[in-house]
């Protein structure tokens, strides 16, 4: 009995075994793959001088996969042709980019590949690896770095094309426009600090491109441009700044077209609207108005109806001495009527006046036919003024905490282009508690200019309050409702109280914006005192 107890044992230490290997269950799996894909060796090598192969292969320790090569791969100088690169889509240990160009002689090439080249289960990038070669006997060896920032924006944008162009005897101020840099790399999706590697000696002139076309060229209509003013001579040791703004485009105008039967719509570009003249004789009894769109360059062309199949314009741009002839053609469609928005409905922002917005053009006001009347039903004083220009009434009358106020605006107090007149409008309107809104209280100090522009802004850029100032003074906004705001500065140059941007080719650079560092909070009823250093 004692001899056969091991054997049971034996037998049973089998049963369990065979029992926990047929279990069902989930692996585990092991640690999470971090590392990226390593570069084994290169066909040709990296570095290698006298170039002359068509065919270029990284070998890698682990399948890879390319990913957003479009965007992430900058080869400087720029080729006409762009290579072609495989694996795309699928999984190999090695990338292949077949060169369709005719490479220069004696020139210094860089693969920069961003983080295109990724691990095939992780996605795992192996970040900017860069494969250099030169067709002549040495590899250029020299730098320069540098910084973007967005003239207006509080942040840059994302792939920003930083060129070298070499100032030579074929060099122009607008060779930008016609032909790729002689140097470039991008700032890709991570940061706006860049470098420029592998330069030879020489002079330079500096750009940075939003390039829309991705075509290592200027393009006005899309394109953010930077420039230097000066031109860059390497080596050198110095640090760069280029800052991005978008030009008011060059004067060209948009086929116009019939946006109602009483409408149509010239849109243009450049920084004045254009004259826009009938050559289509028109009846005496048709009745013509231009007006501007508020937000956009579009003008708006106003007629009494009449038959017809066509009318024949000239439109003129006489600082420029250009001419355009459009003929537009009838389409049916409805009237554009009177239609009165305010800007407000329910609480009154007590910075902001009430107004009155009209989609056709307003030509006169009644004011006799307007009233307001506090919660008692007693009536207030109070202006109207029409405002041509934006088209709308405004109403200005001193405001209350925790008021109500009721407007009546009587048939006939409104009347537009067309003789049309409003009927009966009624608006509630109130007051919060002061108790409810924040105060805000700004310091310049440091490298400040005037005249100057203070804003508070959403996170978006959009514009909460401003401020204009020619001398020192105490910035105030009061009356903000609780949320996150920020700050910035434009130093009015030019004393126009706007922000101007730049011009290449007249060598104008932006007007100047400073940023508060960060967003400030307010809350009900804060006090808040803040200083704003202007740095050089």
């Amino acid at each position: 009995m004692l001899r056969r107890i091991p054997g049971l044992l034996f037998l049973c230490f089998i049963v369990l075994a065979c029992w926990q290997c047929a279990r069902r269950g989930n692996p585990t799996g092991g640690p999470k793959d971090l590392t990226p894909p390593e570069l084994l060796k290169a066909e040709p090598p990296n570095m290698t001088i006298n170039f002359k192969a068509k065919k270029i292969r990284l070998y890698f320790d682990e399948y890879i996969k390319i990913n957003d090569v479009q965007n992430q791969l900058i080869i400087s100088p720029p080729l006409k042709y762009l290579p072609q690169i495989t694996p795309q889509g699928s999984a190999r240990k090695y990338v292949e980019i077949v060169i369709k160009d005719t490479l220069a002689e004696n020139t210094t090439y860089t693969f920069n590949f961003g983080q295109s080249i990724v691990d095939n289960n992780e996605g795992n990038p192996n970040s900017f690896l860069t494969y250099v070669f030169s067709t002549g006997d040495y590899i250029d060896s020299l730098e320069v770095s540098g910084v973007v920032k967005d003239a207006f924006n509080r942040e840059a944008d994302e792939f920003i094309s930083v060129m070298l162009y070499e100032i030579d005897s074929a060099y122009t101020d607008s060779t930008i426009y016609k032909r790729p840099p002689n140097y470039i790399t991008n700032t890709l999706d991570s940061t706006t600090i860049f470098t420029l590697k592998n330069l030879k000696a020489g002079k330079y002139a500096m750009f940075g491109l939003t390039d829309v076309a991705k075509n290592n060229t200027f393009d006005q209509r899309t394109d953010k441009i930077a420039f230097l003013k000066d031109t860059i001579t390497l080596p050198t040791d110095s640090i760069y700044l280029l800052n991005l703004f978008r030009e008011i485009p060059d004067y060209s105008a948009s086929i116009p077209s019939f946006a109602s039967k009483n409408r149509i719509i010239f849109g243009y570009q450049g920084k004045e609207p254009p004259t826009i003249t009938p050559i289509t004789k028109l009846p005496d009894t048709v009745r013509t108005m231009v007006t501007k769109e508020r937000e956009k360059d579009t003008l708006n062309y106003w007629f009494t109806p009449f038959e017809t199949d066509s009318i024949v314009f000239k439109v003129s741009q006489a600082n420029l001495d250009v001419v355009d002839t459009f003929s537009v053609k009838v389409r049916k469609l409805a009237l554009d009527s009177l239609v009165l928005t305010p800007n407000q409905r329910g609480s009154l922002d007590f910075e902001k006046l009430f107004s009155i917005r009209s989609n056709t053009p307003i030509v006169k006001i009644d004011t006799t036919q307007m009233r307001i009347l506090n919660k008692d039903s007693v009536a207030i004083a109070f202006t109207s003024s029409l405002d041509t220009i934006k088209n709308k009434v405004d109403f200005e009358f001193e405001l209350e905490p925790n008021a109500n106020y009721y407007m009546d605006i009587l048939p006939g107090a409104i009347t537009d282009f067309y003789n049309a007149t409003n009927d009966t409008l009624n608006y509630r309107l109130s007051t919060a508690s002061l108790a409810d809104f924040g105060s805000l209280r700004f310091s310049l100090t440091g490298a400040v200019t005037y005249p100057l522009i203070m804003q508070l802004t959403e996170e978006s850029g959009d514009v909460i309050r401003e401020i204009y100032a020619t001398e020192p003074t105490q910035f105030e906004f009061n009356y903000l409702e609780p949320a996150n705001y920020f700050a910035r500065v434009i130093f009015d140059t030019n004393g126009n109280k706007k922000w101007d941007t730049g011009n290449y080719l007249k060598k104008i650079q932006p007007e100047k914006i400073s940023y508060y560092p960060g967003s400030i909070e307010m809350r009900a009823n804060w006090e808040k005192i803040e200083t704003f250093t202007i740095l050089e």
